[in-house]
């Protein structure tokens, strides 16, 4: 089939599952309206460790491991503000993200007893802590300028621009998950990115050996995300096999995979990352793997096109324990559009 055909094909499909843009309400006035409920919650003292200045350098000092942040942590809360800095979070990402950043900060509790399974060990305790996750402002929520936020702790780190009104950056998002798999008590058997190895490795096994053979670019899985946390991420060395050769079936799982990403953000913020992923070409994408192709071993694969890259790595802790992000080369923090919004707006122009 030729690539126009198949592009055809996957707009269909991108219609079809619901990531076209242009029914979905915008979710800007409900996070604004949300942060503002939140922050206006806080004593003085917690609202001046929430707030911070937009331009603040704290604003892309992003991490996924367990270290003190500036910010508010959920430890440091009320029952009821608690319950606005869930109801914010709730604003910030869909039904389906919400479950996911949520588990993720429940699954601290797993890890707490799989690192100390001895009652009492408080030095475990404090450190895998659910409460743990800081809430963080830069600039005044408003529905006019530029301001951002950022929720994180150990394994999710969620961060956001906007201006004007408008959503204009959702990256660098980061999900992962210590255990990937629980294996033994009340929650065995969970798996909260389970979605994100299983669609991807049902890719890889759409290919012929001989294909598999380019898919696999490297034997041995990366020990992290090449990455990391790093401030600013130009493209990566392509590796793989590129969209252009795919089938229709392998071009629907690669925007099934895509979706289950972008599908975290409020529908309307998801259907903006899928639109700019189709406008820079679903051909354009590769698709690379490193490791091992069945469940439990250690592998890693990323998705690569011309404005973003995805990194997914399970390879700590005998193959469970899971790393995923999504970055944009120009679009992390909003960096494009922020320099658009300041050449243009009248207080900035002269």
């Amino acid at each position: 089939m030729k690539i126009k055909s198949l592009l055809v094909s996957i707009t269909l499909l991108a219609l079809a599952i619901g990531i076209s843009g242009s029914a979905h309400p915008s979710s800007a006035a409900a996070i604004t309206k949300a942060a503002q409920q939140f922050l206006a919650s806080l004593t003085a003292e917690q609202r001046a460790k929430a707030l911070m200045e937009f331009n603040d350098e704290e604003r892309f000092n992003w991490f996924y491991v367990p270290r003190a942040r500036r910010g508010i942590p959920l430890k440091e809360l009320d029952d009821r503000q608690r319950r606005l800095a869930h109801d914010f979070l709730k604003a910030t990402l869909s039904q389906r993200g919400y479950y996911k950043a949520t588990t993720i900060m429940e699954i601290e509790l797993v890890l707490r007893e799989i690192e100390s399974p001895t009652p009492g060990d408080a030095a475990t305790a404090a450190r895998r802590n659910p409460a743990l996750y800081y809430f963080s402002f830069f600039g005044q929520p408003s529905d006019k300028g530029q301001w951002g936020w950022r929720i994180e702790g150990h394994h999710l780190s969620l961060n956001f621009t906007a201006i004007n009104g408008r959503v204009v950056a959702t990256t660098p998002t980061f999900f992962g998950s210590n255990p990937a798999e629980v294996r033994q008590g009340p929650r065995r058997g969970l798996r909260v990115l389970g979605t994100e190895e299983d669609i991807a490795r049902e890719l890889l096994h759409t290919f012929s050996e001989a294909e598999r053979a380019k898919v696999i670019f490297q034997t041995n899985a990366f020990a992290d995300i090449v990455t990391t946390n790093a401030k600013r991420v130009d493209p990566l060395a392509p590796v793989g096999v590129s969209a252009s050769q795919f089938t229709p079936q392998q071009m629907s799982l690669l925007v099934r995979l895509l979706d289950e990403y972008a599908s975290a953000m409020p529908a309307d913020l998801a259907a903006q990352r899928m639109e700019k992923v189709r406008r820079a070409g679903l051909e354009k994408i590769w698709f690379g793997w490193a490791g091992g192709t069945e469940r439990g071993q250690p592998h890693y694969y990323r998705l690569q096109g011309p404005t973003f890259v995805i990194e997914y790595d399970n390879t700590q802790n005998d193959a469970n324990h899971v790393h995923s992000v999504w970055r944009d080369f120009q679009g992390d923090y909003g960096r494009d559009l922020l320099r658009e919004h300041y050449l243009n707006a009248p207080h900035h122009s002269h």
